[in-house]
């Protein structure tokens, strides 16, 4: 996340990928992030077909996961792989593991049976200030041995090492872009690994969020964060800001410009805007910002200091109900299709196929039950909390809260929606539906409007944090005092 007018704060190792679309000219075609931290991931092969029937040229993954990759091959799709930060430690300290990883990640892909490989991203956001400063020292060397070990390989001239980071390491003393300049902690940090991706040919990749300007700041004006022109624009020395976006991007070209590096190719590797989980993520929202930005992506129209075409990575392909909600619960809302594979919203991308987008074939889910509050059930049991707050620590009670696509239910709806997340995360087991005297498994679907109680699709193995326990019935008293400030 950026700070200020500008920012993202995403201080989660997102698993993100990013899809590309073709388009006319010499632009190179939108991107998609593709997540995978999902109880019920959809099979990679279902995934690469979703991309190719949405026309998806490009995509960017968080990790190098070899089944991810073998599906992948011979697809026609570019693909960037990715380290997690955990990894940068190791890999800064040996260039034997810099190596290794080269070859089990990227040679033998490349050359066995044609994984379209372009970028190798070396860490994600590694300097948020979350991490206090864990990777400040491990990320430039990791991406010298990566890059070191791409070069002994024979693969540097095709594949190219980037960081994809955090629009929060470069900041605006005033409202304009020209006044921007990395963030004064890690300025000389900064300028040498974009010194070193400039002497590489390599692109900087950063995350641009305008949805976190709004989440973090009650009064940012919220049409500024949209692509429809708001008014007044910031102008600054006659160039025109009518859009956070914008302004951010050209903070960092500015950024980039005042240390010599003015021409560095620029990589947004993250752009979106989630549909749950608070009070301004929403279809409606998201739709507004996804077509807004690509009806100017398709345009060709950059930056006021960028005019070229954009090369971006929209976040994301899929929801991901696993993900870290540590910093708000939209976190798992990000997609731009639900965790079946199916489109949210109207969504063109600049393919021949129109407006719609092409969810997946072929997903089976689980049969037609819901597990839900008996309508016996006494409110005032002493499991009721206990109960929900294992439901909800244990699977995904995100889209209850105010402002949420759940946030008008009543206090049995809240009950019975995070009996039913926790039930149907856990398969549908009869065991999964066991809160003790206050749960029933019921064939009428109690979704209301536009709150939807889902059920998960089959997935080939279990459920993957494992099997159910008993319920415990003393539990963390923050977890008990999060879902009794939901339900009451």
């Amino acid at each position: 996340m950026g700070s200020g007018m500008f920012g993202r704060c995403d201080f989660v190792v997102v698993v993100v990928l990013v899809v590309l679309v073709g388009l006319v000219g010499s632009v190179s075609g939108i991107g998609v992030n593709w997540g995978t931290q999902s109880t019920h991931p959809l099979s990679p092969s279902k995934v690469v077909k979703m991309l190719k029937d949405n026309g998806i040229q490009k995509v960017k993954l968080f990790d190098a996961d070899p089944g991810i990759l073998d599906a992948l091959k011979k697809s026609g799709i570019q693909v960037m792989v990715g380290i997690p930060n955990d990894m940068l430690y190791t890999l800064a300290n040996s260039v034997e593991a810099a190596e290794k990883w080269v070859s089990k990640n990227v040679s033998k892909h490349v050359s066995s049976g044609g994984v379209d490989i372009r970028y190798v991203a070396v860490g994600n956001e590694p300097f948020l200030s979350t991490y206090n400063r864990s990777y400040e020292t491990t990320t430039l060397p990791a991406l010298q041995n990566i890059q070191a070990a791409l070069t002994k390989s024979g693969l540097s001239n095709r594949v190219k090492v980037t960081v994809p980071l955090n629009a929060d390491v470069y900041q605006s003393s005033s409202e304009k872009p020209s006044d921007g300049g990395f963030r004064p902690d890690i300025n000389n940090l900064m300028v040498q690994i974009v010194k070193f991706l400039n002497d590489n040919g390599a692109p900087f990749t950063v995350n641009i969020y305008p949805f976190i300007s709004l989440y973090t700041d009650p009064n940012f004006p919220v049409d500024y964060a949209f692509f429809n022109g708001y008014q007044p624009a910031i102008n600054d020395n006659g160039r025109n800001y009518d859009n956070v976006f914008d302004a951010n991007h050209d903070t960092l070209v500015w950024a980039l410009q005042k240390n010599g590096f003015g021409n560095l190719p620029i990589i947004v590797g993250e752009i979106g805007w989630p549909t749950d989980g608070d009070r301004n993520a929403n279809l409606q929202s998201a739709q507004r910002f996804n077509q807004g930005f690509m009806s100017r992506y398709m345009s060709g129209k950059g930056t006021p200091m960028r005019p070229s075409p954009i090369d971006a990575y929209l976040f994301s392909l899929i929801d991901e109900d696993a993900k870290s909600i540590q910093p708000g619960n939209f976190e798992r809302h990000w997609g731009m299709f639900y965790l079946d594979g199916q489109p949210k919203y109207q969504l063109n991308l600049g393919s021949a196929r129109g407006n719609g987008l092409v969810g997946a074939e072929g997903v089976d889910h689980l049969a037609k039950k819901w597990c839900v509050l008996k309508p016996s059930a006494n409110l005032n049991d002493d499991q009721v909390a206990p109960s929900v707050a294992y439901a909800c620590q244990n699977a995904d009670c995100t889209s209850l809260g105010y402002g949420t696509s759940c946030g008008n239910l009543d206090v049995h709806g809240n009950i019975s929606y995070a009996f039913n997340s926790y039930y149907q995360v856990n398969d549908q087991m009869d065991s999964a539906c066991k809160f003790p005297g206050l749960s029933m498994v019921t064939d009428k679907d109690p979704s209301v409007g536009d709150c939807k109680f889902r059920i998960m699709i089959q997935t080939d193995s279990a459920v993957l944090h494992g099997k159910i326990g008993s319920l415990p019935t003393v539990l963390c008293s923050f977890v008990i005092f999060l879902c009794c400030n939901l339900l009451f």
